[in-house]
């Protein structure tokens, strides 16, 4: 069995320009983001390691937030999850595969959870 490392953010709420109906243009709709990274994970975690050793968490926030370049509307949530992913893959060449979860919160009524859940695996020969 091969180890592997999984960091995660989960529940993270954002507003993004997202959305193809009239409603839903010109203005930010909530998203609920959940990412997780899985990279290559080092050969062993004592009490003194180093964060380089790992990913920082703050690093998948960015990716989900800060990240989203601001004012460019994403007509699919589809194109949100994607963009974070490669921008985890473009930075650090560890980052070996990268979902995310969004749930759209303007569209549920009744408490469900309405959205898409994107993976990806660094493509062959990057990194």
């Amino acid at each position: 069995m091969t180890d592997s490392l999984t960091l995660e953010v989960a529940d993270l709420e954002v507003d993004v320009l997202t959305g193809i109906y009239s409603e839903e243009t010109g203005k930010p709709q909530p998203l609920r983001i959940t990412v997780q990274a899985r990279y290559a994970v080092a050969d062993r975690y004592d009490p003194d390691t180093p964060l380089d050793a790992s990913k920082n968490y703050m690093d998948l926030k960015f990716a989900a937030s800060e990240g989203l370049p601001e004012g460019v509307h994403f007509k699919l949530i589809e194109a949100v999850a994607d963009h974070i992913c490669e921008t985890l893959f473009v930075g650090d060449a560890r980052v070996e595969a990268v979902t995310v979860k969004i749930v759209k919160l303007a569209i549920a009524e009744a408490d469900e959870k309405i959205g898409i859940t994107l993976h990806r695996e660094r493509p062959r020969g990057e990194g």
